[in-house]
């Protein structure tokens, strides 16, 4: 299975993107250049939906670190939802689900609160 950021929605108070497939050493600069070309274009409050992502290892969760160290640099975060299965577990189990503030459903990145 392929990765791929599948929708990417800009409500003027932050970026929601929706994760799809597989996030590994081979398809996380797919996700370091999403999360970099909307920090570029001035986002900093992103909202990854993990809905549709079937797997995860450590150097996609380290994109996440590395996306949420990125934005909190400008004042902003980054938030994780929708994830299910192994993916959850992982985020479960390394931490990240309490640094990342994961929140099980879906939410309007609006609606997030900073840290």
């Amino acid at each position: 299975m392929t990765f791929s950021v599948s929708h990417v929605e800009r409500d003027g108070e932050g970026a929601s993107l929706r994760l799809a497939g597989e996030l590994d050493l081979s398809t996380a600069p797919l996700l370091t250049a999403a999360i970099e070309e909307l920090t570029a274009a001035g986002e900093t409050r992103l909202l990854l939906d993990l809905t549709d992502l079937t797997f995860c290892d450590s150097t996609g969760m380290a994109v996440f670190v590395r996306g949420d160290n990125q934005v909190a640099a400008d004042g902003g975060w980054l938030r994780l939802t929708g994830a299910s299965g192994r993916v959850e577990r992982v985020l479960r189990v390394t931490g990240l689900a309490d640094v990342l503030r994961y929140e099980p459903e879906t939410r309007d990145p609006a609606s997030q609160t900073a840290p």
